[in-house]
């Protein structure tokens, strides 16, 4: 039987990559959709982390693929949202962040209880507290979700880190702390030392992405049938970057990837399939060092249009064979 033919319950996890992290993902969800005839939209649970969790509150607020497309190429067309970009929330390099560490309460957690802590966690609470602001990703959501409301998809989850404990957040998921759509994507984006932290219900929040680049593991308990997950920070194929910056990008690429690895490893035993993409080398070349560099945008989106499709076949392929 096909991928078009099954009728599956399916999950979408949406995971962090900055600006150039979105565009990849937005190719490879267009990917999943023309490959499988499955409307993202349509997904049981949508959970998104940093950059993803823009995209999951787009999807969970209605937005097709095609919607997506034309924004990151710049189409506009008649009755669609106009979701604009502003300049502060595509710059390339952070703002000189505030001097002093940036959160002693996480760092004394991470001290008491160390093995609570992820690594990633651990490095947060010592980098200084930034100084961007993301009111323009404020702007994004609130283009197709309401100041104060939450996506229409019920199962929209959008992960963030409590910057004191270092817990991480879904919001949008019951027992999680109340918020607003726009405010939990502004956490969820606040990458530690270049944006501040988000203040919801008067506790501080940063990026999901300081516990997990995904939060793969968070759809263990709702029994699906097979998760896509969309990792723009996860790569099983490298190239060979020039440049030193791009060393040191691919060598924390490879430390994310076994991250999300051991989450897939979980969630496979709990009986639900997995179908996991990421940027591959030729991906790796269009997005370069700098995934906050918005100038490579479309070349990224093209290339993930083509590669991630590519995966696809090779995936659905794989699965024919063995059986």
């Amino acid at each position: 039987m096909s991928p078009r033919q099954q009728a599956k319950r399916r999950g979408l996890v949406l995971g962090a990559g900055g600006v150039l992290g979105a565009s990849w993902t937005i190719g490879a969800l267009a990917a999943v959709e023309e490959a499988t005839g499955w409307d993202p939209r349509s997904a049981e649970v949508i959970v998104g982390t940093s950059a993803g969790s823009v995209l999951a509150a787009f999807v969970g607020s209605g937005i097709g693929t095609e919607q997506l497309l034309n924004h990151q190429r710049g189409i506009i067309v008649p009755g669609d949202p106009v979701i604009e970009y502003d300049a502060d929330s595509t710059r390339s390099l952070p703002q000189l962040p505030r001097f002093g560490l940036g959160s002693t309460k996480l760092l004394s957690t991470v001290a008491r209880h160390p093995n609570r802590i992820t690594p990633m966690a651990a490095m947060v609470s010592i980098l200084p507290r930034g100084r961007g602001s993301l009111e323009p990703v404020r702007g994004l959501v609130e283009a197709v979700c309401p100041a104060g409301e939450w996506a229409p998809h019920p199962n929209t989850w959008v992960v963030a880190m409590d910057y004191d404990t270092g817990k991480r957040i879904p919001f949008g998921r019951a027992g999680s702390p109340p918020a607003g759509l726009s405010e939990a994507v502004m956490a969820s984006c606040a990458i530690p030392g270049w944006y501040a932290p988000v203040t919801i219900g008067g506790r501080r929040y940063v990026d999901g992405g300081a516990c997990s680049p995904t939060s793969l593991d968070l759809v263990i308990p709702l029994d699906l049938d097979e998760v896509f997950v969309l990792s723009p920070m996860t790569s099983f194929d490298y190239d060979r970057p020039a440049s030193r910056m791009a060393r040191l990008e691919r060598q924390f690429r490879r430390i994310v990837t076994r991250r999300l690895i051991r989450e897939a490893v979980k969630v496979r035993q709990s009986g639900t399939a997995v179908v996991m993409l990421g940027p591959g080398a030729e991906d790796l070349e269009a997005i370069g060092a700098n995934l906050m560099d918005a100038t490579r945008r479309t070349a990224v989106l093209e290339t993930s249009l083509r590669t991630s499709a590519a995966a696809l076949v090779k995936h659905y392929g794989d699965l024919a064979a063995a059986g």
